[in-house]
């Protein structure tokens, strides 16, 4: 199993709308290196779910439920989705200050690419940040 992180802003779809609909295809990603994470993706592969802009925090645990396939948002044939479920919310959001401040994630995908909206997560990153959050 591998692990990833997605974000979105709250105010765009947050945690709460994505555990009201029980499942949600990851859609619109427009950068490639983020699209290879998608494609890179596999059924039961977990993810961090970060709320960008508004909330700057790691909020829940989702699962990939279903691999890459063709964004039906665009014809264009270079994006892919992955369809994604709620599996947990964390009970004490892990917020990037929080992440910053500790060398051991300076080399993590949400430090060093900020901008990136799908990306890396190592094991030693995600066990850590489970802990942190009370999991």
């Amino acid at each position: 199993m591998k692990y990833w992180m997605v974000k979105s802003e709250p105010s765009k779809y947050s945690w709460e709308q994505f555990v009201k609909d029980k499942k949600a295809t990851w859609d619109g990603v427009r950068n490639f290196a983020a699209r290879n994470n998608l494609r890179d993706m596999k059924k039961g592969d977990r993810l961090l779910y970060y709320h960008s802009n508004e909330g700057l925090a790691i909020v829940g645990i989702a699962e990939v439920i279903k691999e890459a396939y063709q964004d039906p948002t665009t014809e264009d044939t270079n994006w892919l989705v992955v369809d994604i479920k709620p599996v947990k919310e964390i009970p004490t959001p892990v917020t990037l200050a929080t992440l910053k401040a500790d060398k051991g994630f300076e080399n993590m995908d949400l430090i060093r690419l900020g901008r990136l909206s799908v990306g890396k997560v190592t094991d030693e990153e995600y066990k850590k940040i489970l802990k942190m959050g009370g999991l």
